[in-house]
């Protein structure tokens, strides 16, 4: 029997990992991080203590808002500044849920940290690596927010929810009686839960951001623009615009703060350069390899070759060209439901353009 600390939420789907957990013998405790401060929070709390309670395990709440400020909110913001979109929910996994929460379940005594993610950890016991597997259930596969993860992390990692679909896990929280059974998911940032990501940022800096110029691609003047960090490569609401046909956000120049805009054609790209490259199930590759990249959570996974480029850095040439490829999201790649590995997207040539990695844009 081994001691598990499980990350609830107070949703559905952790209460369900956590029952799981505990119908395999495992020693439990629930635990819910603080990781902000408001009414919201308040109710997962309270959600969460309830399961706990039914199941008959301890709970706790595990106050980390500064570590998630600094390592989340504060690099999400630095990255949007920079020109780059990012995506938070990677970074929560690998340094708050993985990173903050496994250490307290070490210090507790404990060997795991237990989520309510849909996808699947295994042991490689030919190769000794841990391996990620996409959930059986593809239409919630969460394997994407989960590439970052290291083999330390992944080794004390578990996924009761990974063979199972989300009609099972209601069902199931049904015949529990859990009160969250049909609790409806959540699907905005949690610390930005209205979707206006500038309005928060403003807030949080205490400062406007302000208006420039929209460009085409000749470099013309085309209008005004709202501050550049509220638009989005391939946005095409919102811009204001009356060029005559449909056009879209093609790339951005924080220094010069300028949103340039194009047609759709514009857009596409087959390259992008990755940074913080984690290699999962394998090391470091020295040779080019086949892969399918995920370039948004919510993109479908393209066939790439892969050209790893020194420490931490890996270039993906895609063979058709893709979309609206974004600096500052997540390549997450695959071979079949297992995943190779991940990085993010440092520059796109010819696309996007590139951001200020490490927010100095000086």
């Amino acid at each position: 029997m081994s001691g598990a600390l499980i990350a609830m939420s107070g949703g559905v789907d952790s209460s369900v990992a956590a029952h799981r957990m505990r119908e395999a013998g495992n020693d439990c405790r629930g635990a819910i991080l603080r990781l902000r401060e408001d009414a919201g929070f308040a109710r997962d709390a309270e959600d969460a203590a309830r399961v706990a309670a039914r199941l008959g395990m301890p709970f706790e709440v595990i106050d980390r808002t500064a570590e998630f400020r600094e390592r989340v909110i504060e690099r999400f913001i630095r990255v949007y500044e920079a020109g780059g979109i990012p995506n938070p929910c990677v970074e929560c996994n690998r340094s708050m849920k993985f990173g903050a929460l496994l250490d307290a379940a070490l210090a507790r005594g404990l060997d795991c940290v237990a989520t309510g993610h849909y996808a699947r950890v295994e042991r490689d016991e030919v190769s000794g690596r841990w391996l990620l597997r996409k959930a059986l259930d593809a239409g919630k596969d969460q394997s994407y927010v989960l590439c970052m993860l290291t083999q330390a992390q992944l080794s004390r990692a578990r996924f009761p929810l990974g063979e199972m679909d989300k009609a099972s896990v209601r069902a199931l929280a049904e015949e529990l009686g859990f009160a969250n059974a049909r609790r409806r998911d959540s699907q905005d940032i949690c610390f930005v839960p209205d979707g206006d990501y500038a309005a928060f940022m403003e807030e949080y800096r205490g400062a406007a951001y302000p208006p420039g110029d929209f460009l085409d691609l000749d470099g013309r003047v085309v209008g005004t623009h709202r501050g550049a960090v509220r638009y989005t490569p391939g946005q095409r609401k919102g811009l204001g615009l009356a060029m005559g046909a449909p056009v879209y956000v093609c790339r951005k120049d924080m220094r010069g703060n300028t949103v340039t805009v194009g047609p759709d054609a514009a857009l596409f790209t087959r390259t992008c350069i990755l940074e913080e490259m984690n290699w999962i199930a394998l090391e470091r590759p020295e040779a080019p390899l086949r892969a399918k990249a995920k370039v948004r959570y919510r993109h479908a996974e393209d066939w790439a070759t892969v050209y790893p480029e020194g420490e931490g850095r890996a270039r993906v040439e895609f063979d058709e060209p893709q979309r609206a490829i974004a600096p500052g999201q997540t390549c997450c790649l695959y071979d079949g439901d297992l995943v190779l590995g991940g990085g993010i997207i440092a520059d796109v040539p010819g696309g996007a353009g590139s951001f200020c990695h490490d927010g100095n844009c000086d």
